[in-house]
């Protein structure tokens, strides 16, 4: 059962907060650097952690050495992110030796985990504060009890996950805001980590993220991202849907952008991109996992939907949403996934053309139902599969922005350009990337560009 933090208990935090800014108040302004790793949902968890600190009187630095208190903010999708966190562990017991008041914390998804816990524990003492993703908000606590007693902190509470409202947040853009409007996920997709570290789903309040969003845009934000495991799922245990939230933001006044991530293609409904079509902030740019075009291959994990299924709903959006972009994700070497099996990836990718695919060679995750099942095709072959779909798709993808040539587009301007420091970059509704020649004024406002060519991965375009 979701917990929805009081706002007793969060009073109880803000007065944590207003201890540790006393004891540091008695000493020269201590520095902290936070390292995030993963996915959109643990930058904003970041960005909490760093709201927390600003207000415990912390200034921010951008790289680890010389700081007072580091947290590294994890993730455990991937088994290389989980190595890279234990490599900057490694490198940061040097730091504490030159240091030893230095207060190292870690936290996040990998700390969910036990095994990843014990590890921590046995294998880097010299790590002060453990804590997971449902003790984010007690996180003032954890470092008041640091500093006042020194004794190593580990607070990893399990459960279906938290809901806590009116964390301080420290933004890493101006431009754009990352606003989180659930968490979890039940759809427990063989191969994912994500429900058994992140929880179950449970959707914010929308007069919540209203309120967010509406801050976000008085602030000058010109581009709300909405995040959830699979946003596609908001509102269902609150008698609402992701399609009313889009309608309710889309209405608000002023001119911004909303994006969102990430979506499951079993949630995709017809109502929901009705709501997309008819809502012109919204982004035309959809980014819907596929993971493999065979049906006994999407069984196997656990997904819920099959190819033909993706084929109407890639369809119905297209003929909704007319010059769209279509995305998606495709793991290769599944375990048990056979060449026919393969051969039916490719072919889904040939008929849906996707504009471009995010593509991985599947890595187990310990815990999940995918890490025991039997896998006999060897890594070589896998490989072999991978450059042919990297292959096809680049072909296919080679040309995707040419349709784009001619057309004029409103534009947000984010700054130099990627192409050339002498340009001005954006994104296009479909979220592409385009360079065009302007004025440094014109940053933070939003622009017509005509697209005049089209590269492999970018445009380039003219003011209108």
């Amino acid at each position: 059962m979701t917990t929805r933090i009081s706002r007793e208990e969060m009073a109880v935090q803000r007065d944590f907060i207003y201890k540790v800014a006393e004891i540091n108040s008695k000493k020269s302004p201590p520095t902290a650097h936070v390292h995030t790793f993963g996915c959109q949902q643990n930058v904003t968890d970041g960005e909490k952690i760093k709201g927390m600190l600003e207000k415990m009187g912390y200034s921010i630095k951008d790289e680890p050495n010389g700081a007072d208190l580091v947290i590294l903010n994890t993730c455990a999708v991937r088994e290389n992110a989980e190595n890279r966190v234990f490599g900057n562990l490694g490198a940061l017991k040097h730091e504490k030796q030159n240091n030893p008041d230095m207060i190292i914390g870690v936290c996040g998804c990998m700390t969910q985990q036990e095994h990843i816990t014990e590890k921590i524990r046995s294998s880097f003492p010299f790590v002060d504060m453990i804590f997971g993703v449902n003790a984010l908000h007690t996180f003032p606590q954890l470092l008041y009890e640091q500093l006042s007693e020194r004794k190593r902190c580990v607070c990893v509470p399990q459960g279906d996950g938290v809901i806590a409202e009116g964390v301080p947040l420290r933004r890493e853009s101006k431009l754009k805001a990352s606003v989180p409007i659930m968490y979890g996920c039940n759809n427990f997709c063989s191969y994912c980590i994500v429900p058994y570290v992140r929880g179950r789903e449970r959707s914010r309040e929308m007069s919540d993220i209203i309120a967010e969003v509406k801050s976000a845009l008085a602030d000058g934000a010109r581009e709300i991202l909405l995040l959830g495991q699979n946003v596609n799922s908001y509102g269902k245990e609150l008698g609402t849907s992701f399609a009313e939230l889009i309608r309710r933001i889309n209405a608000l006044d002023g001119e911004f952008r909303i994006c969102y991530m990430s979506s499951h293609p079993k949630d995709f409904t017809k109502p929901l991109i009705d709501a997309v079509a008819e809502c012109e902030k919204v982004t035309r740019h959809f980014h819907l996992p596929v993971q493999s075009g065979s049906d006994r291959i999407l069984k196997l994990m656990n997904r819920h939907y099959g190819r033909e299924d993706y084929f109407e709903m890639i369809d119905y959006i297209r003929k909704k949403v007319p010059n769209a972009a279509v995305t998606s994700d495709i793991i290769v070497g599944f375990p048990g996934e056979e060449r026919e099996d393969f051969l039916q990836t490719l072919s889904l990718v040939e008929r849906v053309k996707f504009d471009s695919l995010f593509t991985f060679i599947y890595s187990p995750r310990k815990g999940t139902k995918a890490a025991e099942m039997p896998d006999p095709i060897s890594a070589e072959e896998k490989g072999k599969w991978f450059r042919e779909l990297l292959d096809v798709q680049g072909k296919i993808g080679g040309n995707a922005y040419n349709r784009y040539v001619g057309q004029t587009f409103r534009v947000l301007c984010e700054g130099k350009g990627r192409t050339d420091d002498n340009l001005l970059t954006g994104k296009t509704p479909q979220d592409v990337i385009v360079d065009f020649e302007g004025d440094s004024s014109l940053i933070g406002k939003f622009a017509d560009v005509k697209i005049i060519r089209a590269l492999n991965w970018a445009l380039i375009g003219k003011l209108v």
